[in-house]
């Protein structure tokens, strides 16, 4: 078998499974398979597989047609044009998340060079945000808190590979209790959102094999929101900004929560999409 009849095979059986994006699945176990770039595996596209490879291909595409999801086959997914390690313990990062870190520079403006910056990432899942925000501000500390053990070991080891460990600190915490009063200059969290009444109607691959306590922010979904912004704001200094993805439909739920004496400049940011997806406040 060469790699081109090994593609086909693989599109035909995701697509057989009604698998989101076959082509695009079937193309990158290939290169995981391989170790190449996409570049490289269309140059040699008529080599040869040899029988150990195509055995591994195989067992890929049967657990993506199965549900498992791509990122978890391979072992990676970019964000913010950096590669992150995952594994089942983590949410995947999705590009939509980006708006989070676009919006935090953005509201920091000009603190963006100060000496000491200290930066909160709650829930930080695979380190994505913190470790981007690490790359984007070298002068910063970051903080990143999750409540699970094993999310903070994957979190670490992009910190490493990626050259901020030496300013990223990861901490056990649920949410922001691990930290004193008037502690951050920027607090930034992408919370579970996802309420446990629509888990039938989201896709089989987030419901089955990501982390339950990273998707399901309780039966309603906005659950979290409320303590994530009590703590923001004990723990925000002032002047300090609060930077938080939100759930479809959620906007005018969540910034209800601002409209509080603590919180000041709330404002929206829409994904491509149109759909409201982070809202950012400065605390009084």
């Amino acid at each position: 078998m060469n790699f081109r009849e090994a593609l086909k095979q693989g599109i035909g059986r995701l697509r057989t499974a009604g698998v989101a994006s076959p082509v695009l699945a079937a193309e990158l176990l290939l290169m995981h398979v391989a170790g190449a770039s996409r570049a490289w595996l269309y140059s040699h596209i008529d080599d040869s597989l040899d029988s150990a490879a195509a055995d591994r291909y195989g067992d890929l595409i049967g657990r993506r047609a199965a549900g498992t999801p791509t990122q978890y086959l391979t072992g990676h997914q970019e964000f913010w044009g950096l590669d992150f390690d995952l594994t089942p313990d983590v949410l995947i990062p999705r590009p939509e998340t980006e708006h989070v870190v676009e919006a935090a520079l953005t509201r920091i403006g000009q603190q963006r060079s100060r000496e000491a910056l200290r930066v909160a990432d709650v829930g930080t899942g695979s380190g994505c945000i913190a470790v981007a925000l690490a790359r984007e501000l070298p002068k910063a500390n970051v903080f990143a808190t999750d409540v699970s053990l094993a999310a903070l070991r994957v979190a670490r080891r992009n910190a490493e590979r990626l050259g901020v460990a030496r300013r990223v600190v990861f901490a056990a915490s649920n949410l922001l209790s691990a930290f004193a009063p008037r502690s951050f200059d920027l607090v930034v969290s992408n919370p579970p959102y996802v309420g446990r009444r629509e888990s039938s109607s989201i896709a089989r691959e987030i419901r089955e094999h990501e982390p339950d306590q990273a998707v399901f922010g309780g039966e309603e979904g906005i659950e979290v929101y409320p303590p994530l912004m009590a703590q923001a704001a004990e723990c925000l200094r002032a002047g300090g900004v609060l930077v938080v993805e939100l759930g479809y439909g959620m906007s005018e739920r969540v910034m209800a929560l601002l409209d509080a004496g603590d919180w000041r400049d709330v404002s929206v940011t829409s994904d491509l999409a149109g759909i409201p997806r982070v809202v950012a406040a400065g605390r009084r």
